[in-house]
């Protein structure tokens, strides 16, 4: 898959079918102590009935109510069953990029709407990029990046600052005196896509430096 080096389809499908049983489990056991994922099986069409068992078990989950407990892994997140439905959401959307280009260069038809990618964006560099284990930016990078996100009229500003965790401001303008020392601006479903490293038409530009602390997981 050109999106994915070294994914099959199969391996895609075994991926997002996997991450929604671990998140079935993170519902069913708030404390985290037995949330684990289940194993997949190996034939394709064992795999897909396994995938729509755990997608249905997923929004009987999220049935019970955006406040519900659930376990998070990523300190940020409230643990709440409305943090794992947006972060499922999401995962699921950088996926179907995926496969639709497993077809080919011209075969991703899917379009995003500005609010949902602009709230795929912010979901990236407001909470779950400084949930990072690893942190930001353990390099020398210094600077300020700017992230514009044109039709739905969002703008957030991330400040880098060697070994320390990043500051990052949205809002509908940049902020007086800001000057950025990298940029990536489009429309949103552009930005949207850049910022999670899949084919995008945004406009990068800039010290490609600072971007890298930006890259998703």
């Amino acid at each position: 898959m050109p999106s994915c080096p070294g994914w099959t389809v199969s391996k895609l499908v075994r991926h997002i079918a996997r991450v929604h049983s671990w998140v079935r489990a993170t519902m069913a056991d708030p404390s985290g102590e037995r949330a684990a994922a289940g194993t997949p099986p190996e034939g394709w069409a064992d795999l897909l009935d396994w995938w729509a068992e755990q997608r249905a078990g997923l929004f009987e989950g999220f049935a019970a109510g955006p406040e519900a407990p659930a376990w998070m892994p990523f300190r940020l997140f409230p643990p709440t069953t409305a943090s794992w439905a947006r972060r499922q959401a999401h995962e699921a959307a950088i996926h179907r990029v995926d496969a639709e280009l497993a077809l080919g260069p011209r075969a991703n038809a899917v379009s995003f709407d500005p609010e949902f990618a602009a709230d795929g964006i912010d979901e990236l560099l407001a909470w779950l990029l400084p949930s990072r284990p690893d942190g930001w930016n353990s390099g020398e990078v210094a600077g300020e990046v700017l992230v514009h996100a044109a039709d739905a009229g969002r703008v957030w500003t991330v400040r880098l600052e060697p070994g320390a965790a990043p500051e990052v401001r949205a809002g509908a303008a940049v902020p007086a005196g800001f000057e950025a020392g990298a940029t990536i601006a489009g429309t949103a479903d552009s930005v949207y896509r850049a910022v999670w490293g899949r084919p995008s038409r945004a406009v990068m530009s800039g010290n490609a430096a600072l971007l890298e602390p930006l890259r998703a997981p």
